[in-house]
């Protein structure tokens, strides 16, 4: 069987699910989800809704944004974004004289869990209050949100992931490895440690030695 090749920016089905059943399966049926839009790079996925304002709440719909940007610092709202653990970043912008609005983000794993992990955090909440100043929004907790963020959501043209094989658990990951590894690095035991004859043989290892400037890098 000839191996899969993705093609860069190429939209997907579900790409979290789509890359985990081919990986598992050999000629595997589709999902039977709906095809959601969007497309992909590696493991990220994005996400840009384009919606109308709904007449003379342009001012309030600022006012909530201010509001959602200096809750930013806010430790719910980041243990919040931790725990739906798939959102790389998010942006919201005004535009076209205060008549529309445009939601886009970076997000792991299936569309479908990335918009129902929204309704059980603070998130989804300040989620839902932006919304609520955009026509025919029905609610973030609502049957019909996905349908209505489908209609109103419009794909890239391109889409780009500086890093596409890395998750957000990944780089959280990786991030709390390279704290703990600092940490050791800046000891008098580990500086003796490279000191000591006996280890010579390990610290004049090339992969020893790669790990050192990486870390001093």
């Amino acid at each position: 069987m000839a191996p899969h090749v993705r093609a860069l920016g190429d939209p997907r089905t579900d790409p979290w699910q789509e890359s985990l059943i081919m990986a598992a399966t050999t000629g595997a049926t589709q999902s039977a989800r709906p095809e959601r839009p969007g497309r992909s790079d590696g493991v990220c996925s994005e996400f840009t809704v384009f919606t109308k304002i709904k007449p003379g709440h342009a001012d309030a719909l600022r006012e909530d944004l201010a509001a959602m940007a200096d809750a930013a610092d806010d430790e719910k709202v980041h243990a919040a974004v931790r725990q739906i653990g798939t959102l790389h970043d998010a942006r919201h912008v005004i535009f076209d004289n205060d008549t529309r609005f445009m939601f886009a983000s970076v997000f792991d794993g299936s569309w479908d869990t990335y918009i129902d992990d929204f309704a059980q955090t603070v998130v989804g909440a300040r989620f839902d209050k932006v919304f609520s100043h955009s026509e025919g929004f029905p609610g973030v907790t609502d049957p019909g949100v996905k349908d209505w963020f489908i209609a109103q959501q419009e794909p890239a043209g391109v889409f780009v992931s500086a890093y596409p094989d890395l998750t957000v658990q990944q780089i959280y990951k990786d991030h709390r490895v390279d704290d703990a590894f600092q940490a050791v690095l800046d000891t008098r035991e580990f500086r003796a440690m490279l000191d000591n004859p006996a280890n010579a043989e390990l610290v004049g290892t090339p992969a020893f030695q790669k790990l050192l400037e990486e870390a001093s890098a």
